[in-house]
């Protein structure tokens, strides 16, 4: 089903060959937005080109800041922004590898940083722009063995509203805002229930109903499309009051 909704807006979705990604780039580019494809070479790149509408792919290693730079060089007029690149490591921390610390920071903090500060001046110039950060529900609180991932997610949180506060003071029509989920049926979800397997010597059918889903109160996982839909809602013109702002989409998590 396709519309016009974002006819004539360009989009850059980090992370976008499988997942989330996959599943915001799709539906912005439905809506009518032209949108270019962000992850690392491959197949599952190549394919998600190849059956979306008015879509490129962008290949870019976020890892780096040269990477993230070129990317915000090449992207540097597109009215919306998705950050979206990101991925789990499960570890005690005391036997947390560093050098794996240091290529989550830079994935899923320092690449947004390095992303916004590139592309927010043309969405100043022009007057427009969304940018929306997904994060995570452990951007607003922890679960053990993910001290990488948690510390990530939270300060993305803190990036979007500074970047929010910033746009408010230039008076257009600029936004900042994060989606925070909690367990979406993704790749990253699947290789985390082997991860947590291993730690709590536990099958990862039990993974799912005893770790994973244990803090939902609606005990079911998030599809990749519902977080789509709010991502598309937080881009719209009418959402322009809407900045800085959290959306949570965690199956009742917080409520308890």
């Amino acid at each position: 089903m396709t519309s016009d909704r974002f006819d004539g807006r360009t989009a850059l979705v980090t992370g976008a060959a499988s997942g989330i990604g996959l599943a915001v780039a799709t539906h912005l580019a439905n809506l009518g937005a032209a949108v270019l494809i962000n992850d690392l070479p491959g197949e599952a790149l190549e394919r998600a080109v190849e059956t979306l509408p008015r879509a490129s792919a962008v290949v870019a290693d976020l890892s780096t800041r040269a990477g993230a730079m070129e990317l915000a060089d090449v992207a540097h007029a597109v009215d919306i922004l998705v950050n979206n690149a990101g991925f789990q490591h499960v570890s005690p921390i005391e036997s947390f590898d560093a050098n794996r610390w240091d290529l989550m920071l830079a994935v899923m903090l320092t690449a947004p940083f390095l992303l916004i500060r590139g592309i927010v001046p043309g969405m100043y110039e022009r007057g427009f722009g969304r940018i929306v950060n997904i994060s995570s529900v452990h951007g607003l609180v922890a679960s053990p063995f993910k001290s990488a991932y948690v510390s990530a997610k939270h300060g993305l949180i803190g990036l979007t509203k500074t970047v929010a506060l910033e746009a408010a003071q230039r008076e257009v029509d600029v936004t900042c805002n994060a989606v925070c989920p909690s367990y979406v049926r993704t790749p990253l979800v699947e290789r985390q229930l082997a991860d947590q397997a291993r730690i709590h010597g536990l099958s990862e059918s039990e993974v799912l109903e005893k770790v994973l889903l244990t803090s939902n109160a609606i005990r079911r996982l998030i599809e990749p499309e519902d977080v789509a839909r709010a991502v598309a809602y937080l881009c719209a013109p009418e959402s322009w009051s809407m900045t800085g702002t959290v959306m949570t989409l965690d199956a009742g998590w917080l409520a308890h």
